[in-house]
């Protein structure tokens, strides 16, 4: 007979779980368990008496003492004491019994059966719910098609990040992320009413967490932003330190979305886009934008609106570093003029705005309904606020 060999099986797992470390910096440090409802199962299942009385059903547990103790082995009302005595003391058993806190239990003629043993009602209103494990299947993931998603593909559920807040922190300490992407951490920090401070190294993250802390807290999330361009000459230096990320930040102070999701690379003529609606029940609108950081002619122009017509835009906008010439301005508003039916009035098919002008708040002029971004829920909590780095 020849050599015979095992039959090897691999299987391969699914790998559907994250772990959570929690790291401290000494004992002193605290972790507060967190609760969800109860199962509505367990609920049917244990809590099955209710007197009616309005306290909500509850379940019975032991009065009996776990452990020997002689100073608790007495008779209460005609009920004898377990073995190893009761689990309260003669003040606190007439406390509880005052309170109607003591199931007696009784024979079918409504006597009292000093056969069977005391027990505690133990209320469900009263309970703060299930403990939460280390397993946790309560908050769902966030879907493409989930309300909550904004777009980064990074973000996780606020319920996830609301739920470790608690679970490690009070109200008024303070919380960091050192790498907040789109700023869910923030946000569930500063709706718990913690303070705190966010940073990352992209202006594309700093815009999207401008946003949303806009869109759910308004005026109460009075944050502060540093490390951001806030003059011309800031600006300059940012793009020749690094073009893309002058291109992003120009593209965040019209609310533009970049179109790379902030990869680097060729753009075919597009940095950006926005979208506005001012026509009921039609699709929102599409203005292309390109943003320059070096030195400007016209015939940027007129390549702005090739790539508006190729893309099938109402409108295009440049952003410029620089001031543009006279021949860019002409170029621009041979263009002529969208028509918007909602708003009745006309705009500039192509205008350029340079920086100095955006940081002085000289807009660009089109139907102010935008919706390039997605809308972040909005939040009634107000809590103290932090810093956005």
């Amino acid at each position: 007979m020849g050599d015979t060999f095992p039959l090897i099986f691999r299987v391969q797992v699914a790998d559907v779980a994250d772990v959570v470390l929690f790291y401290a910096k000494s004992a002193d440090s605290g972790f507060y368990p967190q609760y969800t409802e109860h199962d509505p199962e367990y609920v049917a299942r244990f809590y099955r008496f209710d007197d009616g009385d309005g306290r909500g059903p509850y379940r019975l547990d032991n009065m009996a003492s776990p452990n020997p103790r002689p100073n608790m082995m007495y008779e209460w009302k005609g009920y004898a004491c377990p073995a190893k005595g009761w689990r309260y003391e003669k003040a606190t058993m007439a406390r509880l019994d005052a309170e109607g806190r003591i199931y007696y239990p009784k024979t079918k003629d409504g006597r009292p059966d000093f056969s069977k043993r005391l027990a505690l009602k133990r209320y469900l209103r009263e309970q703060q719910g299930s403990i939460v494990t280390n397993v946790w299947t309560d908050i769902p993931p966030l879907h493409s098609s989930a309300a909550e998603r904004l777009g980064y593909p990074t973000q996780k559920p606020l319920a996830l990040l609301e739920r470790i807040i608690n679970a490690s922190s009070n109200p008024g300490d303070l919380v960091l992320d050192p790498f907040c992407g789109c700023g869910t951490t923030i946000c569930a920090a500063q709706k718990l009413g913690r303070r705190w401070i966010g940073i990352d190294v992209t202006h594309l993250a700093i815009a999207l967490m401008r946003q949303r802390l806009d869109d759910m807290f308004g005026e109460a999330a009075a944050y502060e932003v540093v490390g951001q361009p806030a003059d011309l000459a800031s600006a300059e230096h940012l793009a020749r330190a690094d073009r893309y990320q002058f291109q992003w930040w120009a593209l965040s102070l019209i609310k533009a979305r970049p179109t790379q999701d902030g990869k680097k690379g060729a753009d075919q003529g597009i940095d950006g886009v926005l979208y506005f609606h001012d026509e009921a029940k039609k699709p929102p609108k599409k203005v292309v934008v390109q943003v320059k950081s070096g030195h400007v002619q016209s015939s940027y122009v007129r390549d702005l609106r090739a790539v508006v017509e190729r893309e099938k835009g109402v409108m295009g906008f440049l952003v410029s570093l620089e001031r543009p010439t006279q021949p860019m301005v002409t170029e621009a508003l041979s263009a002529g003029f969208y028509h918007s039916p909602g708003w009745g009035r006309d705009y500039p098919v192509l205008q350029i705005r340079t920086i100095e002008q955006l940081l002085a708040g000289e807009w660009f002029e089109y139907p102010q309904a935008n919706v390039t971004l997605n809308q972040a829920e909005r939040v009634r909590e107000e809590g103290e606020q932090g810093t956005l780095l």
